[in-house]
């Protein structure tokens, strides 16, 4: 696998292509980050699968993250990232965005602020990962194709892997009946 850094090539592309956008790259055990404001996602990621120099032809996940109670200051309490693979340089490149709620947490809420644009168009198989992020942790894919929950029904009360979800439920399990061997 080859050594990532700062000087990682793609982020010289991505800079020529965009002079006026404001990016932050990191680098950590190896593995590049490009940091990209919400409004600029879905073009960041078109030109790095569209152009023939970068060539990520590959999204291998899209993995969401709750920055709730972290030690070091973050842009965002969520955070979006999309894991791409050029098979034709077998380089890996991470595309993150954070965005942070502008209402309550607790339950189902459609935040305005929790909303980025969904990949699906470019990636197809983009539509099951970011159907997961959804349900997990609330945040909406704009021009998703299907965007419902995939692990949760769909009147589920809250998003399981957000931080400040209670580690024994808010009473799930409870509500159900339960099943033996001399019931069923």
């Amino acid at each position: 696998m080859p050594t990532v850094s700062l000087d990682h090539p793609t982020f010289k592309l991505v800079k020529a292509r965009f002079p006026g956008k404001s990016f932050r790259a990191t680098e950590f055990r190896g593995q590049a980050t490009l940091i990209v404001q919400p409004q600029d996602l879905h073009e960041v990621l078109a030109f790095l699968k569209t152009d023939p120099a970068c060539d990520y032809n590959f999204l291998s996940d899209v993995i969401g993250l709750d920055y709730l109670n972290y030690p070091a200051e973050q842009p965002g309490r969520f955070a979006v990232v999309y894991n791409l693979l050029s098979h034709s340089t077998d380089l890996r490149f991470f595309v993150k965005v954070y965005v942070s709620p502008s209402l309550p947490t607790d339950g189902i809420v459609n935040d305005p602020a929790l909303v980025v644009d969904s990949a699906c168009d470019l990636w197809p198989g983009a539509e099951w990962t970011e159907r997961e992020v959804f349900d997990m942790f609330g945040i909406r894919f704009r021009n998703h194709p299907d965007l419902r929950r995939i692990l949760t029904w769909e009147d589920y009360p809250a998003h399981p892997l957000r931080k400040d979800y209670p580690v024994r439920g808010r009473g799930e399990r409870e509500s159900y009946n339960i099943v033996d061997r001399t019931s069923a």
